[in-house]
């Protein structure tokens, strides 16, 4: 009996290796339309990301995909991009950049917000609509600093290591396509401890491979090259250790358009950071610095009113 189901299982995967050959003579290599990678008119996925407990309740985490791979909408807030029930405006941010970004914000709720209440978070763009809705799931509580991949660090410098501190000074004076300075204080205390930096990686803004059907849709991206989104840092291929692991890196949280930071990301190699912000068109933005240990993060922003 075992040579015979042996012997069938054989005779299948036979068949399905033939079926599979005649598939692709056939019709050549294609690509499932839904592996496509769109420059624009896709959706933004707001993201629940877990909750953790405070002294007197809870933070519950939020991210996003947004999955257009050159277009950056700026969505205020309001009816396509709320919270509710209660307060529209939870602190979420209304520029959105290119894919995806990992806990990014957080709500606090209080004690008595209910073992089932949800906490929903809509954003509506290009035709489509989106949600995250969010509860106190007892498997969906998290480690504040690092998320799910965070939990049962139990090393000593991952316990012993506090958050950096990061303060972004005032900005008065900004002009459309012209530089302004802005300048942040940083300081961390030491931990973790730098170490080398592993080899450089591929990662998604690597151009598509896949050659799409006949019928493939023409929006699909040409990989231009772009600053370095929020949450992520160009790899070093350097063996040696860094001076320092705290980092400091820039990005528009509110804003009708982006903004070019020049560097975006920086190590802070003493107390002050600073970069050079060019506004495109006028309007009230919202900058967000976010200071980095590699384990912990601190955020600071500033308002900055640009005018022609």
């Amino acid at each position: 009996m075992a040579s015979l189901r042996m012997q069938s299982g054989i005779g299948s995967l036979v068949c399905l290796v033939l079926v599979g050959l005649t598939v692709l003579s056939g019709s050549g290599q294609q690509e499932f339309t839904n592996n496509f990678k769109y420059n624009n008119g896709q959706s933004i996925q707001p993201v629940y990301e877990g909750w953790s407990r405070t002294s007197d309740g809870y933070l519950m985490h939020f991210g996003y995909l947004n999955r257009n791979y050159e277009q950056r909408p700026s969505i205020a807030v309001g009816p396509n991009n709320r919270f509710e029930p209660g307060d529209p405006d939870r602190g979420q941010p209304t520029y959105f950049y290119n894919r995806t970004h990992r806990n990014l914000f957080t709500v606090a709720v209080p004690r008595d917000f209910g073992a089932t209440t949800e906490l929903v978070w809509t954003i509506a763009v290009n035709g489509k609509t989106e949600r995250a809705v969010g509860w106190l799931q007892p498997d969906w509580e998290i480690d504040p600093a690092g998320g799910a991949s965070g939990g049962g660090n139990t090393s000593e410098e991952y316990v012993s290591n506090r958050p950096p501190s990061v303060t972004v000074a005032a900005v008065s004076g900004a002009r459309v396509g012209q530089a302004v300075t802005l300048s942040a204080t940083a300081s961390d205390d030491g931990l973790p401890k730098p170490r080398a930096r592993g080899a450089v990686t591929v990662g998604q803004e690597t151009p598509p491979t896949l050659v799409g059907p006949t019928d493939s849709p023409v929006n699909v991206p040409s990989i231009v090259s772009r600053e370095t989104p929020p949450g992520a840092t160009r790899p070093r291929g350097s063996n040696e250790a860094p001076p320092t692991n705290l980092s400091v890196r820039w990005m528009i949280w509110r804003g009708p358009a982006e903004a070019r930071f020049a560097p975006a990301s920086s190590l802070a190699t003493s107390s002050q950071v600073t970069t050079q912000a060019t506004f495109t068109v006028p309007g009230e933005y919202v900058v967000r610095a976010v200071a980095s240990d590699t384990f912990l993060a601190h955020t600071s922003q500033v308002t900055v009113v640009v005018t022609r």
